[in-house]
């Protein structure tokens, strides 16, 4: 049955021998009934949709990277700034990625790649938020000595109903670390689970069948990232109140929105496409599956909203703050030199092997944290409070080390 859009006069319709009347789209619904675009194609295959997502991809490329220059360049509080360069990476990883993902529209399944990429950054930046988070406050020791004790309050509109009658301890933020670190394991295999499946053709985006491998790790990660997601908004919970000099909200927003936004809009291309509402595309030159066809839809809507998430993470995590502590006697900032080796200690990935290794060692007996803060009061600045970690000229650290007992389960 040949459906065919526009007018045509009743001798086009019927002849079969003659050549086709040129029209500009039109569609073939074979025997299944699943619908299959067999002409030009559509508008995620033009130059004006590479050109609006290159648009926008590569102003948020040059808002974003400027950013990680400035911090870099007024790298003072490398405690802090550290985390905060790795969760702006988050922009030329997304939007680039993406980018690259759209340009290969066409070579079916390339997508999975160049999401793999993509969801283990996702990963690494959830963790490195709540890790700066805990710097901003000065660790767990300093963290356990506001909160510890204090009861839970219960809120069904805050999801703590069920820690009605808890209190805080240190089993608490042994917790939302747990679960911020499982994320960071489960996502990367997943991802790579999803390769391996692609390779053996088990793998295919919006179908849910049984023998499908995309259902299982969609409820597998699913679980995991809300999971990861409750223990960042427990945390903020816990300490909104202490956090409120740092503008909280607006990082957790982003954050979270940046997250939840690229997940849950996956999971509804996924439903339209199973719905039929997203049809493949079948030519002489050109062959796509309905997932790579919903998976581009997914790439052109990140490369268009990480130009909104620079722009706002631009203002939730400004270097002005830190941009004071870096003039030297003279007034200037620091060299290239200094910006080349304070980027290869922000990427360093040790830090949070150490982590995963201290909270799920099976031999942990106690929990010991170290915050090593510098001598004197906050530095205070636009509403924002540093915790000065290293000495600008000389000055003293003054270490304080708490020891907490693991046995205080949350």
């Amino acid at each position: 049955m040949i459906v065919v859009t526009g007018v045509m006069s009743a001798p086009e319709l019927g002849s079969s021998a003659t050549t086709p009347a040129a029209a500009p789209n039109f569609s073939w619904m074979p025997n299944d009934g699943s619908p299959t675009a067999v002409e030009q194609p559509i508008f995620l295959m033009t130059t004006a949709a590479q050109a609006i997502s290159g648009f926008f991809v590569w102003t948020a490329l040059l808002i974003t990277c400027h950013q990680i220059y400035m911090h870099l360049r007024c790298y003072s509080c490398p405690n802090e700034q550290r985390y905060i360069v790795r969760i702006l990476f988050i922009v030329p990883i997304y939007a680039f990625d993406s980018w690259l993902s759209l340009l290969f529209f066409t070579n079916d399944q390339y997508y999975v790649y160049f999401g793999t990429v993509r969801d283990c950054y996702e990963a690494f930046v959830i963790y490195n938020f709540l890790s700066l988070c805990y710097e901003y406050l000065g660790g767990e020791s300093s963290i356990m000595s506001e909160i510890r004790g204090k009861s839970i309050e219960s809120s069904c509109m805050y999801g703590t109903c069920c820690l009605w009658g808890k209190t805080y301890s240190i089993g608490f933020l042994r917790f939302c670390k747990q679960a911020t670190l499982q994320f960071c394991v489960v996502k990367p295999l997943m991802a790579i689970s999803t390769v391996i499946l692609q390779v053996f053709g088990k793998y295919r985006d919006g179908d849910f069948d049984v023998t499908s491998g995309y259902l299982y790790v969609t409820i597998i990660y699913n679980i995991s990232v809300s999971l990861a997601l409750y223990a960042l908004f427990l945390f903020y919970f816990a300490t909104r109140e202490l956090l409120s000099p740092y503008s909280p909200v607006l990082k957790f927003f982003m954050v979270k929105s940046v997250i939840f936004l690229s997940f849950w809009q996956g999971m509804l291309l996924a439903i339209l496409e199973k719905c039929g509402a997203i049809p493949k595309i079948h030519s002489a030159n050109v062959s796509v599956g309905e997932g790579t066809v919903a998976a581009g839809y997914q790439d052109f809507i990140i490369c268009v909203e990480m130009f909104f998430a620079a722009l706002a993470l631009r203002h939730a995590f400004t270097y002005k703050v830190y941009a004071d502590k870096r003039l030297d006697a003279q007034g200037r900032c620091a060299p290239m030199k200094s910006i080349s080796s304070s980027l290869k200690e922000t990427m360093n990935p040790h830090d949070i092997v150490q982590d995963a290794i201290h909270n799920f060692s099976p031999a942990y007996q106690q929990y010991t944290q170290q915050s090593t803060l510098e001598h004197g009061p906050p530095w205070r600045n636009g509403g924002h409070v540093i915790s000065r970690s290293h000495s600008v000229s000389g000055g003293r650290d003054n270490e304080k080390t708490l020891l907490l007992s693991s046995d205080d389960e949350f």
